[in-house]
């Protein structure tokens, strides 16, 4: 049999998390701060960018505390003396970002797990991801640590996608061969990134979601 012709068997699957099994509006949370702020949008954007607030929490150089009260003092210390704002009022705005989960992605990836090593990489925060696990709870499903064999969170591993390295440190982590491993996200340079290293990489595209994707898989 010619070695070239060979197919891998396909024994791990690897899932982002937003757009690929809750949906997220990445626009919501500038857009929650501004209201809060008595801002424009476009400023509070602005600001985001500048200071690298985003990345700099889901890569976890900064706590949840420290995330905070760097929010505080770029946007909530205002002049008119208004009082800082509650750690709960910055993690429900923080939180606009994700919308409702459909519970029918959570039941496709539990039928697939007999067959498969599951597993999640997601650039994401610990808000976030407490916000995520409650509702699976009020769902009645199962946590994402418990969904999946192993769980990869940016700002645990002081990586992000589309970094070559986070890919190469999951691989390396869970004893993965990259082609017998499928990727999906929403991301299209994640999505390069991970074939680049000869992961079977999927891109998942509205309108089709998770589900449309994972048709042919047993």
């Amino acid at each position: 049999m010619d070695s070239a012709n060979h197919t891998p068997i396909l024994k791990n699957l690897i899932f982002d998390l937003g757009d690929v099994i809750i949906p997220i509006d990445l626009t919501a949370p500038a857009r929650n701060f501004a209201m809060l702020a008595n801002m424009p949008e476009e400023d509070v954007r602005a600001i985001w960018k500048q200071h690298d607030i985003w990345n700099r929490y889901e890569t976890g150089l900064v706590d949840d505390e420290a995330f905070r009260d760097h929010v505080r003092q770029l946007l909530g210390n205002r002049s008119d003396g208004s009082s800082a704002w509650a750690d709960e009022v910055i993690d429900t705005a923080w939180n606009s970002v994700l919308l409702d989960l459909p519970i029918e992605r959570v039941e496709r990836i539990k039928e697939l797990a007999p067959n498969y090593r599951l597993f999640l990489l997601s650039n994401t925060s610990p808000i976030h991801i407490r916000q995520v696990n409650q509702l699976l709870t009020n769902l009645n499903q199962p946590t994402l640590e418990e969904l999946f064999e192993r769980v990869f969170y940016s700002y645990d591993v002081l990586m992000a996608k589309p970094s070559s390295a986070i890919y190469e440190h999951v691989l390396a982590e869970a004893g993965l061969l990259a082609e017998e491993t499928a990727f999906f996200d929403d991301n299209a340079a994640n999505i390069h990134a991970a074939a680049g290293l000869g992961i079977q990489a999927v891109h998942v595209q509205p309108p089709k979601t998770i589900l449309d994707y994972l048709k042919s898989y047993k």
